[in-house]
């Protein structure tokens, strides 16, 4: 059963306090393997300068599944910009806390918990992968509220969805008081048109992606950016799509980043450009 957005955004008892029970629904848990690995090169990379400055470098990989294998890949990551970084896995679900114990280590540990994020310390990142896509859309606000209340000045909440390999990734990018960006990362060769990553958006885009909505116009202008730049398939992928990157800029489409982060098929836009209408 989904939980609803009422319930999310007051997780109190009748007296007014909470309830100690963690916030949220158990999820399928579905996980593999390096499946993050094209969000984490995003945070390790534009966005490395959140963790350097942070007074307390506590990140947090919230349900991480049936397998806490990208919990500890995050931690591995991380560590290579902050030895003293700590990440908390959480989830809701209690056999996964237990069975996730065995691998805990210095600056990696996981607990119960929900969309509350039940610590004492405010986290400066985080990471909620393939979570939001099992709540109905109405719910995405509340829940988004929720954890950007959280957040350590500074902070981010990435809220994103992925294929089963991490081929296909796209995310949410938030701060304490409102979505920031729409990124997007596709493995070059496992598409056709950047619009097969319609699939993917993220819980408050995927139904969204009708004729007279942003995120709409937005891939189709991807796709239309691309075919144009077919004739420079000949010289690799990395060269259509930087082109098409640039053609987007080009176009008045609020681009982020430059041709180092487009050569590795990653694209991010503000959110004012794809979010939803009314």
């Amino acid at each position: 059963m989904v939980q609803k957005a009422e319930r999310v955004a007051s997780p109190r008892n009748q007296g007014g306090t909470r309830t100690g029970r963690p916030v949220g629904n158990v999820t399928r848990g579905t996980t593999n393997p390096n499946r993050m690995r094209r969000v984490d090169r995003w945070l390790t990379g534009p966005q490395a300068w959140r963790l350097r400055s942070a007074e307390d470098p506590l990140v947090v990989d919230l349900g991480y599944g049936a397998s806490p294998a990208t919990a500890v890949e995050l931690f591995e990551r991380l560590s290579a910009l902050r030895a003293d970084v700590r990440v908390v896995g959480i989830e809701i679900e209690p056999e996964r806390v237990r069975q996730a114990k065995a691998l805990e280590r210095p600056g990696l540990s996981f607990q119960l918990g929900g969309f509350e994020l039940p610590m004492p310390v405010r986290p400066v990142l985080v990471r909620a992968f393939n979570v939001l896509r099992q709540y109905e859309e109405v719910d995405v606000p509340a829940i988004w509220r929720l954890v950007q209340g959280r957040l350590a000045p500074g902070g981010l909440f990435i809220d994103g969805t992925c294929d089963e390999i991490g081929r296909r990734v796209t995310w949410v990018a938030l701060d304490a008081d409102r979505p920031l960006s729409l990124g997007l990362s596709m493995r070059f060769g496992a598409f056709e048109l950047p619009s097969e990553i319609a699939e993917r958006l993220p819980k408050a885009l995927i139904h969204r992606n009708l004729p007279g909505e942003r995120i709409h116009s937005y891939l189709q202008a991807l796709d239309k950016a691309w075919l144009e730049a077919a004739p420079l398939a000949s010289f690799g992928n990395r060269q259509r799509w930087t082109a098409m990157c640039r053609a987007l800029r080009a176009g008045g489409w609020p681009v982020q980043d430059g041709p180092a982060r487009w050569r590795l098929g990653e694209l991010t836009v503000d959110w004012d450009a794809v979010a939803p209408e009314g």
